[in-house]
């Protein structure tokens, strides 16, 4: 698969055992590179030194963050700056990003910035990541105020996905990568959705994981290609977004997951929706059973409306007076909806 973009295209390989050929696809696109492995403690102990063995003819460097939201964050990244100078990298240097969500985007964001910017490749670890995070060249850490508040568009090199990594993660892990896959199917692609109804549970989602992997990125692709800069139709990818990044905001980072808060975002969103006829009565009804499924949840308590207000007001959607959200005609389409921000706290946070 090909992200084509006006400046620049990239390949994203998704096939099983992939790392096994790390070393040849880093020397199909690098040469004479210094390269800094970028990973944290829960991931570069299973594929970290695979991956180095693999690159002998570089000179290669790793940094190991902790696990977790609370690492993507500026001074993480400037702790990342000052190891990159301190191994004398060079704007002709790159680094690989190795791990889930909370890597890549800290990772890329300091490819990007690093003396204004330096190569990058991802190697994605999670479901969420491989699905999701690791294409598209939107980079971020967090703010006190709001998540991926600070950031830059920069697109990889090359993304390399093995479904084999789905193996060592945690159930919870697995479970917060399909919050993204059910997304897509909502937004973009009923034929996805169906497999997902079709599928008896995760352990066969996981079993089936590169056909639907490659599904999900063909949501992500299309949009990737129409609107890079997010804009436009690419915001449809913020569906469950909004409310999802208010509550992970409130509740602390890491407290819940990603994924768990766009399932509820996206439960939430669509009730409101129903209620004022801009989405079809009973759709919300279906994507708490598609939650529900694949273990992920649909409420979240304690509602507390004016934490959210506070937090939605601060998130990076929001557009002058205005913040776009993100409902669904139909199973497969989705539209973009603005409102006033005056109507933020009726619209998304009425009371259960």
């Amino acid at each position: 698969m090909e992200i084509v973009l006006s400046d620049k295209s990239y390949e994203i390989i998704v096939k099983r055992h992939a790392l096994d050929t790390v070393g040849e696809w880093i020397a199909s696109l690098w040469q004479n590179k210094k390269i800094a492995i970028i990973s944290d403690e829960h991931v570069f102990p299973l594929y970290g030194e695979k991956i180095q063995q693999q690159l002998a003819d570089y000179e290669v460097c790793h940094y190991t963050v902790p696990a977790g939201e609370s690492s993507k964050s500026l001074e993480m990244a400037n702790n990342l700056y000052d190891f990159l100078a301190d191994q004398q990298f060079t704007r002709s240097d790159a680094i690989i990003a190795l791990g889930g969500g909370v890597v890549g985007d800290l990772a890329s964001f300091v490819a990007s910035t690093y003396m204004r910017g330096i190569a990058f490749v991802q190697i994605p670890t999670s479901l969420l990541a491989q699905v999701d995070s690791s294409i598209g060249g939107k980079t971020a850490v967090n703010s006190s105020k709001a998540k991926n508040m600070i950031g830059t568009f920069a697109q990889p090199d090359g993304v390399l996905i093995d479904p084999e990594t789905l193996n060592t993660l945690p159930e919870l892990r697995v479970r917060e990568g399909i919050a993204e896959i059910i997304k897509c199917g909502a937004i973009s692609d009923a034929s996805l959705w169906n497999d997902l109804e079709k599928l008896t549970g995760i352990q066969d989602l996981l079993a089936h994981s590169e056909a639907i992997i490659l599904k999900a990125l063909e949501v992500k692709k299309t949009v990737v290609e129409e609107d890079e800069f997010d804009n436009g139709s690419r915001l449809l990818l913020n569906f469950g977004h909004t409310l999802g990044h208010a509550i992970e905001n409130t509740a602390g980072y890491g407290k819940i997951s990603h994924g768990e808060a766009v399932a509820i975002g996206m439960v939430k969103i669509s009730q409101t929706a129903e209620k004022k006829n801009l989405s079809p009565a009973g759709i919300t009804d279906k994507i708490k059973a598609m939650n529900q499924k694949y273990q992920l949840p649909i409420t979240y308590q304690p509602w507390e409306a004016e934490k959210f207000y506070t937090a939605i007001t601060h998130d990076k959607k929001a557009r002058g007076s205005s913040l776009n959200i993100i409902l669904l005609a139909e199973i497969g389409k989705a539209y973009i909806k603005k409102i006033e921000l005056t109507e933020i706290k009726e619209f998304l946070l009425e009371g259960e």
